[in-house]
């Protein structure tokens, strides 16, 4: 009686699926469920395009308008394929990339450290934020002319300009996500007697990615803006030169093309940051 009932435990054992096998199907379902949701959102911004091709097409038949005023999307196509052909599209966009890739490298090395320092010394942050606020608080495009008086190099007042542009968000988020540290957190590093370094990298780090990363792509954004405002002011290239050019030359499909390229750039740097969020950000997902 007794290997008869410990045969029919080993076979009932036997018979048991592996406790992995449901997490390997939810994984592949979980996987499977956010394929479509990338083709749905895919989907859908490709239909959102079309309506809106159509929208643009449609109110030009219907207003007659010339295209000094509105052209048709077939006219800034075209325009666009004579523009990349010569190479003129690409040298005008790779130094606007140029110049928003300096912007960003700038502004966000100083908002990153002098965020650090403000958000341990709160001495130094009474003492410096209300000259940061009120530096701030000035039009960009009001200081662009002065600028040109001060800065001789049309590229590095460019770049001046697209750091100044994102500089104060970077800064308040980097000091926010510094201070978002959990003070239990922090006592039980100093307990455990690590180092200062060890903390930075290790605890306040991780904890102000999420703040930071939130700046960086207001920042990207802003740094497009910032380059192009730059590029208004004395500038023999880039795609701010562009529009500058076709609003004297009423080419407004040159105006167009300029635009979308400023958008396609937009876009592209808030994907990579979003990639890079991601991908540094992964601990967190595995512990929400």
């Amino acid at each position: 009686m007794t290997e008869q009932t410990a045969f029919s435990t080993d076979s009932s054992a036997r018979e048991q699926p592996p406790a992995f096998s449901i997490d390997a199907g939810v994984l592949r379902t979980d996987q499977a469920t956010r394929n479509w949701f990338l083709a749905g959102r895919i989907l859908l911004a490709v239909v959102m395009m079309i309506l809106f091709l159509l929208a643009w097409e449609g109110l030009v038949r219907w207003q007659d308008y010339p295209t000094f005023i509105l052209p048709r999307p077939a006219d800034v196509w075209a325009k666009f394929l004579v523009m990349a052909a010569d190479g003129s599209l690409w040298r005008h966009a790779a130094a606007t990339v140029a110049e928003i890739l300096g912007g960003l490298t700038l502004g966000l090395s100083v908002a990153l450290v002098l965020g650090y320092f403000l958000a341990k010394s709160p001495t130094l942050d009474r003492l410096l934020s209300p000259y940061i606020v009120a530096l701030q608080s000035f039009p960009v495009i009001a200081l662009a002319p002065l600028l040109v008086i001060w800065i001789a190099n049309g590229e590095a007042r460019t770049i001046l300009v697209a750091a100044l542009t994102l500089f104060f968000p970077a800064l308040v988020n980097t000091i926010v996500g510094l201070r978002s540290v959990e003070p239990e957190l922090l006592a039980l590093m100093r307990s455990l007697q690590a180092s200062a370094w060890q903390i930075f990298t290790k605890l306040e780090i991780p904890s102000a990615l999420p703040m930071i990363f939130g700046g960086l792509k207001v920042g990207v954004t802003l740094a497009v803006i910032g380059a192009v405002i730059g590029e208004f002011v004395g500038a023999n290239r880039g795609l701010g030169f562009l529009i500058n050019l076709s609003r004297g030359l009423l080419d407004t499909p040159l105006l167009f093309v300029a635009l979308f390229t400023l958008v396609i750039i937009a876009l592209g740097l808030y994907g990579l940051v979003s990639l890079l969020e991601y991908h540094f950000l992964a601990w967190k997902r595995t512990t929400d």
